[in-house]
């Protein structure tokens, strides 16, 4: 289990890495926000779970294994509502028409 969570735990460090790329490499805000809340999405359930497996392992016992899952079902709801309300709030501010920002 202890083994498992290590690989869990390196796959989510993997993701955020390719994540800070891709909001090196992307073009836009909007692209590297939606790069950035993706993966963070990803890469904190992918952490989340490893250490669920890791305390099941170490014998944290329930309480610590429910609250990794409330906190991975409200990341899950949160992030990717935030994402969307973000890049409306930008594209409000900005000087670019709704309509253009659409097309691009």
């Amino acid at each position: 289990m202890i083994l498992l969570g290590g690989i869990l735990a390196s796959l989510a460090i993997l993701t955020l890495l390719v994540a800070a790329l891709g909001v090196l490499r992307l073009p836009d805000a909007l692209s590297r926000q939606h790069a950035a809340t993706k993966a963070a999405t990803l890469a904190v359930s992918l952490f989340a779970c490893a250490l669920i497996l890791t305390a099941w392992a170490s014998g944290w016992g329930w309480g610590w294994t429910v609250r990794l899952l409330v906190m991975i079902v409200i990341l899950l709801c949160a992030l990717p509502l935030a994402s969307p309300a973000l890049a409306r709030a930008g594209l409000a501010e900005s000087d670019v028409p709704e309509h253009e920002a659409d097309t691009r």
